[in-house]
């Protein structure tokens, strides 16, 4: 249940990102439009991962779980039936929603079920291994579903698995929660997801409204107003949902750094994939889900393998070489134009993928590393919500950059090379970032950690 569940919130992520230019044109939306669907929903991902894990720890993770799977089950249906661009973009608000408590709690009731180390390992590899499946399957799976029936089919998609979750779920799940899980951080979670809310905006509309339109610049103050009260509020409550006092270590400080630029490069080029191919080269929908493939395959097939290479080889050098590839791919893929063949296309997005899947799994561990074995749960969450807000930034920031080269009179394509660009330098920079300050060191042998498991460190499509 825990795996299929996780299943159903990667696949619609990967089906999400194919059926962006379909929805462009039926929803009759500009790029803005499209930022928002994508943004909305990694926006309460990554502002509410942390809480939803106590709040399944603290009131019980089949009840959370099953909440979850039932708001985002209805959200999906809630999107599917949207008859325009703001009541989709509420319906992604409401699967973020569920996504966040779904997705810890799933993690949660294995690492319960499965108490012997060895045992739980094996059962969050085939949770991984699902997860896997989902994100390859989507691109296939949305091409052929947009293709054949219109966009909002994709989350119909959803509607069956969340049933099935539900129905077997309340029969066949135990309820099990932590009497010493810390109490829910209420003021925390609201200004981070309120400040987040304000900077998303003004990244994100500036480009259409003017970066010194008073109302954009107003949501900048507010961002930081508000963002600077999370970090007063977080230094001094008692159990805060992002204790500041790890990142004194450098390892946890860097890492996570990392996993920002890690979620902003791979996400921010990653919503631009399918619009290249429908857009530039006049691909279909299914084939541009077919052509985005070669990244979501990369990244599947290296992921297991990068965190026994950073055992091998220390975090520094994988981490490295892994930014380094995807820095490389992404620049390489800011040269292509309307008449590249796909044969000299392709290589690049695996090189993309490739790059990016041999970081995260180690940038994760490092995070782990860094502190000590009663917080790796916790750790490993704060890991996976900076590689999220690192996505919304990146779908924000890149969509600027387009949307400003396309106000000055430059083509789509032109816009778009100069998003891959800079993405590519980003990534390039924090390569050399991670060569100079990312400790050398290599993962400990310890038992895995049983505090506020999270979302896999592979996620590779905007959602």
């Amino acid at each position: 249940m825990a795996c299929l569940g996780q299943f159903m919130v990667l696949l619609d992520s990967t089906i999400v990102g194919a059926a962006l230019p379909d929805m462009q044109e039926r929803l009759h939306t500009q790029l803005t439009g499209l930022q928002w669907i994508v943004d909305a929903y990694v926006l309460l991902v990554a502002m509410l991962l942390l809480s939803g894990g106590v709040f399944a720890d603290r009131f019980g993770r089949k009840r959370m779980f099953l909440a979850g799977v039932a708001v985002f089950t209805a959200a999906s249906v809630v999107c599917s039936v949207a008859p325009s661009i703001g009541w989709l973009v509420t319906g992604r608000v409401m699967q973020g929603i569920g996504a966040a408590a779904l997705s810890p709690a799933s993690l949660a009731l294995l690492a319960a079920a499965y108490p012997v180390p060895q045992e739980r390992v094996r059962a969050i590899g085939l949770w991984a291994g699902f997860s896997g499946i989902g994100l390859a399957a989507g691109p296939l799976a949305g091409g052929i579903l947009v293709d054949a029936f219109g966009w909002p089919v994709i989350f119909l998609v959803n509607v069956p698995i969340g049933a099935v979750l539900l129905l077997v779920g309340l029969r066949i799940l135990d309820e099990s929660r932590n009497p010493s899980a810390p109490a829910v951080d209420i003021p925390g979670t609201v200004l981070s997801v309120l400040g987040a809310g304000a900077l998303t905006y003004g990244l994100i509309e500036g480009g259409s409204r003017g970066w010194s339109s008073p109302l954009i610049l107003g949501s900048f103050a507010v961002a930081v107003v508000l963002l600077a009260a999370f970090v007063a509020v977080e230094s001094r409550v008692a159990a805060p949902m992002l204790p500041l006092r790890l990142f004194r270590e450098r390892l946890f400080t860097v890492s996570n750094t990392t996993m920002v630029v890690v979620g902003f490069a791979l996400m921010g080029s990653v919503f631009f994939f399918s619009q290249f191919f429908v857009y530039v080269q006049g691909s279909s929908i299914l084939r541009a889900g077919l052509q985005t493939l070669p990244t979501s395959l990369a990244m599947v097939i290296v992921s297991p393998y990068a965190g026994r290479l950073a055992a091998k080889h220390g975090f520094r050098i994988v981490v490295t070489v892994g930014l380094a590839l995807g820095g490389l791919g992404l620049l390489a893929l800011g040269f292509v134009h309307e008449h590249t063949g796909y044969g000299n296309v392709w290589w690049r997005l695996a090189i993309i993928g490739l790059g990016f899947g041999l970081t995260m799994s180690p940038l994760t561990g490092a995070a782990i590393a860094a502190v000590s074995p009663q917080e790796g749960g916790l750790a490993s969450g704060i890991s996976s919500t900076t590689r999220q807000i690192g996505a919304v930034l990146g779908v924000a920031v890149l969509g600027a950059i387009v949307h400003s080269r396309s106000s000055g009179g430059a083509s789509f394509e032109a816009g778009l090379n100069s998003a891959f660009i800079a993405a590519g330098a980003v990534t390039l920079v924090s390569a050399v970032f991670t060569g100079l300050w990312l400790a050398n060191s290599k993962p400990a042998k310890v038992s895995a950690p049983q505090a506020q498991p999270t979302d896999p460190p592979t996620v590779t499509t905007p959602s």
